[in-house]
């Protein structure tokens, strides 16, 4: 399950040398990663039209095959609430009240007539007698009206430290937002229908894909600024804020609240590596794990995985480290998303 202590990646893989990743890492887009047993599951964009979303498994973290996705067709609901949805995008996934919780979002490029939705599951092991996956529906939705003018894609969930499920979520329009979860169905809780404002950016400042990590006694939220999906153009970089309490506020190491355009950079352009964002944050006994897309210069901008240790510095700030392994180029095939 996702908490402290659903990871137990050793430390032996992180001391060996940087080698490639192999198998199925181009392509990914948008990537959530979570354990079950002895198997890894990244669930990540479906970038193809009419693809649901794309699940890779992997024992290790370095090798990774494809699997079949959680279900094969969207959703009926969601062509309804987003006419011109052609694929799921930016998936989170979260264990409490003993299921797996998979949301997903209902889009198009450059619109804010968005969705996010929930599949439920008790197990990830499609060999088991209990795995079936379950559409919940809709959690949240935007469009045109004024009260919601917002977008919702991009979900992440965190628990706070009463076991509470929270959503963040956002792209563009009026930055990122909270909603506070039932934690016994998944979906908004009926009882607080607040949509609480974290982090925003004046136009046409670009901040999206939000993930909120609990550390000591803060809770960290990491944006993504500026553009994705423009290949070796791609101008993403991972920013942070720290608050004491979910609901924010969010301050970054300069004392700018989020709310103000504020945010301390974690990860840029750097070499072959370009644009990395959209991340996701793991914890285990020993190590903390930093996990996003970027553009690969080397494989003429496609899309890749990467996996990082993200250490703490003296004052409590996230640290991105070195990438466990960079994917070999020769496996990129034709660039695409």
């Amino acid at each position: 399950m996702k908490t402290t202590a659903c990871l137990f990646v050793t430390w032996a893989v992180y001391s060996q040398p940087a080698f490639a990743q192999t198998g199925d890492v181009y392509g990914v887009h948008d990537p959530v990663l979570i354990r079950e047993a002895d198997t890894y599951y990244l669930f990540s964009t479906g970038s193809r039209r009419g693809e649901t979303l794309r699940l890779k498994t992997s024992a290790d973290l370095i090798n990774w095959q494809q699997a079949d996705p959680p279900i094969a067709e969207l959703p009926d609901w969601t062509r309804e609430a987003v006419p011109m949805v052609r694929s799921l995008w930016a998936p989170d996934i979260c264990y409490f009240n003993d299921r797996y919780h998979l949301y997903y979002s209902a889009s198009s490029f450059g619109s804010n007539t968005s969705a996010i939705g929930l599949m439920t599951n008790t197990t990830l092991d499609p060999a088991s007698d209990d795995f079936e996956w379950i559409d919940q529906g809709m959690v949240v939705q935007s469009g045109e009206e004024p009260h919601q003018h917002f977008n919702a894609i991009d979900p992440h969930v965190v628990l706070d430290a009463e076991g509470q499920p929270w959503m963040s979520f956002g792209s563009f329009w009026s930055g990122i937002k909270l909603i506070r979860l039932d934690e016994q169905t998944g979906l908004w809780d009926d009882e607080d229908h607040e949509i609480r404002h974290l982090s925003t950016r004046e136009s046409p400042g670009a901040v999206e894909a939000p993930t909120i990590h609990r550390h000591g006694d803060h809770y960290y939220l990491f944006v993504s600024f500026d553009f994705c999906c423009r290949g070796v153009n791609s101008t993403y970089n991972l920013r942070v804020g720290r608050s004491n309490d979910v609901t924010g506020p969010y301050i970054d190491l300069d004392g700018i609240p989020l709310l103000d355009g504020g945010g301390t950079i974690v990860l840029e352009t750097a070499d072959r590596i370009i644009g990395p964002g959209h991340c996701d944050v793991f914890e285990d006994d020993d190590a903390t794990w930093l996990v996003h897309h970027f553009y690969d210069a080397d494989a003429n901008g496609r899309s890749a995985l990467q996996i990082r240790p993200l250490t703490w510095d003296e004052t409590g700030w996230p640290v991105a480290g070195e990438p466990l392994a960079l994917p070999d180029p020769a496996d990129a095939g034709e660039r695409r998303p």
